[in-house]
């Protein structure tokens, strides 16, 4: 730093244009940090006010029987009143086929804590191997649940939290097929 400055004269020069005899003042919104000012376009992370048209609720909005009430959810796959909403586009409901894959599997292990027991206690006594005895179940694995209408196909993945999983989704997918029909 023993070079002296190559920029001679007002060493603040820099950042944005200001407006002359009028320094920026915090929250002004017109020195180009912060918010954006009044009036000016939307910088990228603002929301962009919506247009007259969007603002106002279509009829039969939030009214149960139309067609925008979700009435339940498969992962990403939303059953509403006369749709099927999915990340691929939105289907019709009527005529609809379902399809619950469970590709899930349930193994039965020995914990280690009780080999380690079974270990501890059978130097003592032979009663320690019943804790051989002691078996956890785990379940691993998804359930697929699909959707065709319309010409389209979606596919989604739930995963499976234990054997009780299966029967709820089939469950729901059997409400969303009565509602198909």
């Amino acid at each position: 730093m023993s070079e002296p400055n190559p920029y001679p004269g007002d060493a603040y020069t820099w950042g944005p244009p200001q407006q002359p005899g009028h320094p920026p003042t915090a929250g002004s919104g017109d020195q180009g940090y912060g918010c954006p000012a009044y009036g000016a376009a939307p910088a990228y992370g603002y929301p962009q006010p919506l247009p007259e048209s969007a603002a106002q609720p279509g009829p039969g909005y939030g009214v149960p029987g139309a067609g925008t009430v979700p009435v339940l959810t498969l992962g990403d796959i939303t059953v509403m009143n006369d749709s099927v909403v999915t990340p691929s586009g939105t289907l019709p409901l009527k005529g609809a086929v379902w399809t619950a894959t469970d590709m899930s599997h349930t193994e039965e292990r020995i914990p280690p804590v009780a080999i380690v027991l079974a270990i501890v206690f059978a130097l003592l006594c032979l009663i320690g191997l019943l804790f051989l005895l002691m078996k956890e179940k785990r379940t691993t694995g998804f359930i697929q649940v699909t959707v065709t209408s319309g010409g389209r196909y979606h596919a989604t993945m739930i995963p499976a939290m234990g054997p009780h999983t299966f029967p709820g989704v089939m469950g729901q997918v059997n409400a969303a097929r009565s509602m198909s029909a």
